[in-house]
């Protein structure tokens, strides 16, 4: 399962922000509307152990209808089992919000009933006789589930979704899929919802005859029926674990692609059928590369992608069908700004050898599904984009496990928590990841895959524990790693690194002084220093086994940088004591996109000249990201830094090779309102990037406006992401009642928290416009705003309709005046 963002989503995220000109505060430091989410109180006492294995699922047989108007599915269930190793006369199966109407044992094909008692979320089944386990039986269970009718506070809890059922919501397909992580398959099938199950499986669906139809494994048979349906049957012909089964029913046209003979296919709606194989072209290429570094090749019979709607996750690594959201969907000119686009579906495709072909026993290792998946990303990008594009991913990994405090608390290898969905987080995931990562630079890689093909090998379609992934890279490189595993699986938090530095003139002697400041556990940590003297490196292989540790060594002179850590992989805080002029060196010698990094970093925070110096040596980094943070960190208010940056960041506008940075270039030359500048910027309104044409109108929008209002028409045909973002504020700011439709369109079609961060542009516009009803019905959408979301944005949502009604005032539109007071008291009165 994907949970997190890309890389390139944020960088986009900021870039929007500018172009509207909606950066609006947070409150309490927590970002508005999504801020509600519950934090967890403390770590769990809770502990979890495996699912104990009574029965042995064996086989899965599911013959489904839908009733599109209710909501349903009907159900006709064959379920083989076998006792695990002692006999037994019961059976207990997940059964989520069902009607069950007949639950038999099938004796010589014929159906002998059972008793069962059922309590809405288990049944418990009473079996005809004591069954041994050199012995199988096969249950036959006919059902109703209704997972709308499901009491889940899970969003992804339901199992089975409804998507449009009746057509009611114009633009939008009807579909019906699934989401079976961790345990919500038993919402719309009997069966035993744990991870250390595995299954295998055949799905009929009988669908209206004009939909396609996808599932686990190979399309055995379809068969037309009378009524306009038709029976489509999928067969799963290896085991899996039940959360990932899947069903998809839609409108979907299907681009046929392969690897090595083997169906490689995407499922996209219709209008995107033309680009398809430009949304997820890159499969065959990645499942060649994992084929390699695992030495197995790819496991499964096919490999199918679908992209859906209203999807309750990020993605999901469904065996043989992974399933993401329609955000996935783009055309051409839309792909041009998603850099790295390709990261969501290339971990779902990395857990189709670590998640699938061998499962976690239990959510506590889910790290031997999700934190594969996460280093999957990394190798893909050091791979397809090169080692900055693949460090950057782990840097931006690492801020987001180390931005939340609660993060440290938790054990990777977790065996008490509340509830299986906590296991799925920052610690499972990017930690995860980077600890993967950090082996993988011990071992070096040979080591290391030889260790990933002898653990795929041992445990195939089976399923493992972290202790089975340790034995097998120990097995592959004959070192001892309990060390590794004790501090990074089985211990929580990360070293909190302070380095400092002394040198000796007298004794020729470079000291360096390095001290772990975490509570917690002491980490042992090796890792290369790196000391730059007359034009060379040498490197220092250390350990560091204490809390505190002090390095000496001697050197002619003093050197010109001290590089601790200097392979960058460690998963750890540090607080580098280094001089603005060693970061300088760094930035022009030391090789890794953090050694640059990291000295941008500094000098953004130290406001030196030094610093400042690095800025404008960044502004011609050969990666747009570090560009892009060089650019957003200059100080354009120094007019020796503006003058010094103006050409260089006019050729970044006119050139780079990059829409992100090109766009985020012109944003700055918009800043400075030069006239001078109307020429390029009108030359990048025939870019092929929605992000380089919204920067542009942005652009020509601060230096002539009224050029801007007559130049944005031009662009309402075809206007996507930050194009239709700088649409936006150029109609807020300077248009009138025609174009209310196109304002209000995009306000009310944005999410609750992007809606917010539009509200103070929204706001200046309908304090403005004539038409009276169109103010009114803005004020009403703004006060819904204000009352729902009060506990985080009230405060801000009254200022604003605060200012609607002094402009109203102003106006004499004392209806509208009236209608805001009256909205500010029902804010306030709001719970």
């Amino acid at each position: 399962m994907y949970l997190f963002v890309s890389n390139q989503t944020n960088m986009k995220k900021l870039l929007t922000a500018l172009l509207c000109c909606a950066c609006l505060a947070t409150i309490d430091g927590l970002t508005p509307l999504s801020a509600q989410e519950k934090q967890t109180d403390g770590i769990s006492k809770i502990y979890r152990e495996t699912p104990a294995k009574i029965n042995d699922l064996v086989h899965t047989k599911l013959d489904v209808s839908f009733d599109y108007k209710k909501r349903y599915l009907y159900g006709k269930e064959w379920i083989t089992l076998k006792p695990h190793f002692y006999p037994t006369d019961t059976l207990r199966l997940d059964a989520k919000g069902m009607d069950l109407k007949d639950i038999s044992v099938i004796k010589y094909g014929k159906k002998l009933p059972l008793k069962f008692a059922y309590d809405s979320l288990t049944v418990a089944i009473q079996l005809d006789k004591v069954y041994h386990n050199n012995e199988t039986y096969t249950i036959y269970i006919d059902y109703t589930a209704k997972p709308n009718e499901l009491k889940t506070s899970r969003k992804h809890g339901k199992g089975l979704y409804f998507i449009n059922p009746d057509g009611a919501e114009q633009d939008k397909p009807t579909q019906i899929w699934t989401e079976g992580e961790p345990e919500s398959s038993s919402a719309w099938f009997p069966t035993i919802d744990k991870p250390n199950q595995k299954t295998t499986s055949e799905i009929s669906m009988t669908v209206p005859a004009r939909y396609v139809t996808l599932s686990n494994g190979r399309l055995a048979s379809q068969k037309t029926n009378s009524n306009n349906t038709r029976t489509d049957t999928w067969k799963m012909e290896w085991p899996n674990a039940p959360y990932l089964f899947m069903m998809a029913v839609g409108d979907f046209s299907i681009y046929h692609d392969s690897w090595h003979g083997k169906e490689v296919s995407y499922y996209v709606e219709p209008k995107f059928a033309p680009y398809a194989k430009d949304i997820f072209g890159f499969t065959p290429e990645a499942i060649g590369f994992f084929s390699k570094i695992t030495g197995i090749d790819y496991p499964w019979n096919k490999y199918a992608q679908i992209t859906v709607r209203d999807y309750v996750s990020g993605a999901m690594e469904n065996t043989t069908a992974m399933m993401t959201g329609d955000g996935a969907q783009a055309t051409k000119r839309e792909l041009v700004d998603r850099i790295h686009y390709d990261f969501g579906s290339i971990h779902e495709l990395f857990h189709q050898w670590f998640g699938d072909y061998v499962t976690t026993e239990s959510w506590s290792n889910l790290t031997l599904n999700e934190s594969f998946a996460d280093l999957g990303e990394i190798l893909w990008a050091e791979h397809r984009y090169g080692q900055d594009a693949a460090d950057e991913h782990i840097q931006e990994g690492l801020q987001g496990y180390l931005n939340n405090p609660q993060n440290a608390a938790k054990h990777l290898v977790r065996f008490y928590y509340n509830d299986s969905q906590d296991v799925f987080d920052g610690v499972t995931y990017q930690k995860g990841g980077r600890i993967l990562n950090m082996l993988r630079h011990y071992l070096g890689n040979d080591a290391f895959y030889k260790g990933l093909n002898i653990y795929l090998k041992t445990n195939a379609l089976k399923n493992a524990e972290a202790q089975q992934l340790r034995l097998a890279m120990e097995d592959a490189s004959g070192l001892d790693l309990n060390w590794f595993f004790n501090q990074w699986y089985y211990g929580a938090g990360h070293p909190v690194l302070n380095i400092s530095y002394k040198w000796d003139q007298a004794e020729k002697k470079q000291t360096i002084y390095l001290q772990q400041t975490q509570t917690g556990q002491t980490f042992t940590l090796p890792m290369a220093i790196d000391i730059y003297a007359d034009s060379k490196k040498t490197r220092h292989q250390v350990w560091m086994r204490e809390k505190a540790d002090t390095l000496i060594f001697h050197a002619d002179k003093k050197p010109d940088l001290v590089n601790v850590e200097a392979d960058k992989i460690l998963v750890a805080k540090k607080i580098d004591n280094k001089t603005p002029e060693e970061y300088t060196f760094q930035y022009a010698n030391a090789p890794l996109y953090l050694d640059r990094y990291e000295a941008i970093d500094a000098a953004t925070q130290q406001k030196t000249a030094a610093g400042q110096q690095i800025l404008l040596m960044a502004l011609k980094d050969k990666y747009y990201g570090l560009r892009l943070k060089a650019m957003q960190a200059l100080n354009m208010d120094n007019d020796t830094i503006r003058i010094a940056a103006y050409p260089l960041i006019v050729d970044m506008a006119q050139k780079d090779s990059v829409s992100l940075s090109r766009a985020q270039a012109i944003v700055f030359l918009g800043k400075l309102k030069k006239p001078a500048n109307m020429g390029l910027l009108k030359q990048a309104l025939k870019s092929d990037s929605y992000a380089v044409q919204g920067a542009a109108l942005w652009a020509i929008n601060q230096i002539n406006p009224t050029e801007a209002m007559a130049l944005a028409p031009l662009y309402e045909k075809d206007n996507k992401d930050d194009l239709t973002n700088a649409l936006y504020t150029v109609y807020t700011a300077n248009a009138g009642d025609d174009k209310w439709n196109f304002v209000f369109h995009f306000y009310m079609s944005r999410f609750e928290e992007s809606r917010y961060k539009l509200t103070e542009k929204f706001a200046d516009y309908i304090g403005r416009i004539k038409n009276q009803a169109n103010v009114q019905r803005g004020i009403t959408e703004i006060k819904k705003l204000g009352v729902e979301y009060k506990k985080y944005v009230g405060p801000k949502i009254i200022g604003i309709l605060t200012q609607i009604k002094t402009h109203r005032a102003a106006m004499q539109d004392t209806v509208s005046v009236k209608m805001a007071n009256d909205a500010i008291e029902e804010i306030n009165r709001a719970k």
